[in-house]
């Protein structure tokens, strides 16, 4: 079984997808032409985004690693990235049965009305196996450790998703019946809804209501995504003390991943559309109008405006909240391209306005850095286990660092679950089991009264 899960994680979110999407439409009835044209354009959607995040993380890394040295910023924790993360979460005991384990969970989820989400999300379940991995190495390689935390987080975030997904498809358009059961977009979600209420309370705040669009009609083509890319790019540039030609480049580099990404994501709205109406029909039909969320990855709403200009802003932000927080040790650089990943779920909350997801952005991420630094130490036991286990490069840390990645490590989820198992351990897995079987009662309360 660990062979065969890991040849099918090995075979990537682009050629993963179609199969699953082609399978899941010939299930609900759709045609075998329509089954397999979405499922093409998803992983077509899942190339071109790898193609973008590579021209993001392939021309700006030796940049921002320049600033690092220029400015002597003396920061311990070695950004790994997401892939490298991915990487060390899959490879790990906990990670070789995590999707087959996670799968068996929903079900008896959806049994026992306690989640209306089905989770096909199934590249990102990495996520539950990168706490399950660090919690697998804190206690000694136990494994029931490991899955423990692995479906803790898996049990909230679906939880979560249940409970966001009406905002979140009242927000965005054309895709009822959806739910984002992706925990690091979740656990921004408690951020969001307190500093919105905290914003809200605020005398005057009201008239700092300014979405993407009015943000174009305030600055007029500078407040353009395109625009504001390649002046970002070329600040980083600048930084860097490269010359006018290289400036110029990454400028427009910048430029044409902002450009880029909402193009892209039309496609996995293309191929996921018909499968949705379908799922709705066969819902209404079999199950007399009930509810069932199908749970998909945020990629498929990263493209939004505001997405993109805040994030854009946050990056150089970011470098400077990793320089200037006493106490943090974790210099983002190759994280950053999983910025676009915080908003999703924060956007249906602060309805688009960029004033407000760009201050929660900020409190998220300053928080976050020191996620990331204090599980550092038990996240490179974890990859330095991998790496001595399959010599794969994408886990090997640089000597005298320590290993750290904004996604997942920063998500408050995956943090208290891993303190709480570090720190409490039995009864750290008491107060964990606690609130777990306390969210799952509680939403199966509020699915039996809306039905």
């Amino acid at each position: 079984m660990e062979q065969v899960f890991s040849y099918i994680i090995s075979l990537g979110a682009s050629v993963m997808m179609p199969i699953l999407f082609t399978i899941i439409g010939l299930c609900i009835g759709l045609k075998f032409g329509k089954s397999l044209k979405s499922g093409l354009y998803v992983g077509v959607g899942f190339v071109g985004l790898g193609i973008v995040t590579a021209l993001l993380t392939n021309n700006f890394g030796d940049p921002l690693s320049a600033i690092s040295e220029i400015y002597d910023l003396q920061l311990s924790v070695f950004d790994m990235g997401w892939p490298a993360a991915a990487a060390v979460a899959y490879n790990t005991a906990v990670g070789a049965l995590i999707i087959p384990i996670c799968l068996g969970v929903n079900f008896l989820m959806l049994i026992t009305k306690c989640t209306r989400t089905v989770n096909i999300d199934l590249w990102n379940y990495w996520h539950f196996a990168f706490i399950g991995a660090v919690a697998y190495f804190v206690m000694d390689e136990s494994l029931l450790w490991g899955y423990f935390a692995a479906i803790v987080c898996y049990i909230v975030t679906l939880v979560m998703a249940d409970l966001t997904a009406e905002k979140f498809q009242g927000y965005y358009e054309g895709l009822d019946g959806i739910s984002i059961p992706q925990p690091f977009c979740q656990s921004f979600v408690p951020f969001a809804v307190v500093l919105n209420k905290a914003l809200d309370a605020i005398p005057g705040f009201s008239k700092l209501d300014i979405d993407a669009e009015g943000l174009k009609k305030k600055f007029g083509v500078l407040g353009e995504p395109l625009v504001l890319g390649v002046i970002v790019g070329a600040l980083i540039g600048a930084l860097a003390q490269l010359d006018i030609k290289k400036i110029l480049f990454l400028g427009v580099t910048m430029g044409a991943v902002m450009e880029l990404i909402p193009r892209i994501t039309k496609l996995f709205i293309d191929g996921l559309m018909p499968i949705s109406q379908k799922t709705k029909e066969v819902v209404e039909k079999k199950f007399n109008g009930k509810k069932v969320y199908i749970g998909m990855s945020p990629a498929l709403v990263i493209g939004h405006p505001t997405t993109l200009v805040v994030s854009l802003l946050l990056i150089p932000v970011a470098l400077g909240l990793a320089v200037v927080l006493p106490g943090n040790q974790f210099l983002p650089l190759a994280s950053l391209a999983g910025m676009f990943y915080l908003f999703p779920m924060v956007l249906p909350i602060t309805r688009g306005n960029v004033v407000k997801t760009f201050i929660i952005g900020l409190v998220a991420l300053a928080v976050g850095l020191y996620f990331v630094t204090d599980m550092a130490p038990d996240f490179t036991k974890a990859a330095q286990a991998v790496y001595a286990a399959t010599g794969d490069a994408a886990a090997k840390i640089p000597e005298g660092f320590q290993a750290g990645a904004l996604d997942f490590a920063s998500s408050l989820f995956g943090w208290v679950i891993y303190k709480a198992v570090a720190s409490l351990q039995w009864i750290g897995m008491g107060v964990l089991t606690l609130i777990t079987l306390g969210m799952m009662v509680w939403n199966r309360q509020r699915i039996i009264k809306n039905k």
